[in-house]
């Protein structure tokens, strides 16, 4: 399949976080079909990461790697003249399939290259967790480099945000809403703890801007009728350095009103970018920081991270062409030094 062809491929197999056994199973095949040493790393049940190396390389000292899973809705492939469209068109199955065009170009060099395709980026990282336990296996040690794709508009980034997922849960006690002052409404305290962590003054790096927060997810009572005794809301912040000092705030805020329950704490990076590249910083986060185990860090991919988790997902065609050269070049110049 030429790249584009693997790209739409790739997308047609619908792969929303914990179900990305079916194009693991597609990318395992795939790749032993072009003559690589595949092998599917289990993770989770039927879930597993995909590994390869030319049957040539023992071991590898520059990894391309992204991740398989997309996040919902899934919807299928379409393309025009200039773009692909469908889930994961450019977060990541796009980049999965430039990369595997690229080292098909290295391997033709005998570039001591590898490819690793993880599960669960899109939600806490497992698959970049179980590839980082299994490093020292993997590769001996040999590992130097990492390129990892996200889309990055094919510019390398300096910088990638960490993420903060907190859990905001309040109780209450029901009753007959009818008589509100025999209960105590779960819903309510939720809304003024929301009401105190959103005034929270967030912090700022002149270099990449400012910490964010999103408030995704709301959820709490049993019926119109009924005193809500319990509510939940689902927070994920940007984060642009350590988390310690934001989370007491967070704590201190919510009070006696909501417990606050840290689910998930990404830290924010400072990347390495070679001379000469175009460069941009990451407002989102990678599983960059679980594979510490992988080599020195690069992130770069074609694709705008605009256009990801939206319902007109594309990727430029010109741009994953740009980006095979590009993965082609770094890789060159990092396994020359």
């Amino acid at each position: 399949m030429d790249l584009f062809s693997l790209t739409r491929r790739l997308i047609d197999i619908e792969s929303i976080t914990d179900n990305e056994a079916a194009v693991g199973d597609f990318l395992h095949r795939h790749l032993t079909s072009l003559g690589y040493d595949a092998r599917k790393l289990p993770v989770e049940g039927e879930r597993a990461n995909v590994f390869a190396v030319p049957r040539s390389v023992r071991h590898p000292r520059l990894v391309l790697s992204t991740h398989m899973d997309v996040v919902p809705p899934w919807f299928a492939s379409s393309e025009d003249e200039h773009n692909i469209y469908g889930r994961g068109a450019c977060d990541a199955k796009g980049i999965i399939a430039a990369q595997i065009a690229a080292a098909e170009r290295l391997r033709k060099e005998g570039a001591a290259i590898g490819l690793f395709f993880l599960i669960g980026e899109e939600r806490d990282g497992q698959g970049a967790k179980a590839a980082n336990e299994m490093a020292r296996e993997l590769h001996d040690g040999a590992c130097k480099f990492l390129i990892n794709g996200e889309p990055t508009d094919n510019r390398v980034a300096t910088a990638s945000k960490g993420s903060l997922r907190v859990e905001l849960v309040a109780r209450g006690k029901m009753a007959h809403s009818a008589y509100p002052e025999l209960g105590e409404s779960a819903i309510e305290k939720l809304l003024a703890a929301l009401d105190r962590v959103r005034k929270i003054s967030l912090p700022q790096d002149p270099e990449v801007g400012p910490c964010t927060v999103n408030i995704g997810i709301i959820e709490g009572g049993r019926a119109p009728n009924v005193i809500p005794d319990h509510a939940r809301a689902h927070l994920l912040y940007r984060l642009v350095g350590p988390s310690d000092d934001l989370k007491e705030k967070i704590t201190a805020a919510a009070g006696d009103l909501a417990e606050a329950r840290f689910i998930l704490d990404i830290p924010f990076l400072k990347l390495h970018a070679p001379d000469g590249l175009p460069t941009m910083v990451a407002a989102f986060t990678t599983d960059i920081p679980a594979l510490a185990d992988w080599g020195s860090p690069l992130l770069i991919g074609p694709g705008s991270i605009h256009v990801a988790h939206t319902e007109r997902e594309f990727v430029a065609k010109k741009e994953l062409q740009d980006a095979v050269e590009l993965y082609v070049a770094i890789a060159r110049k990092l396994l020359a030094k």
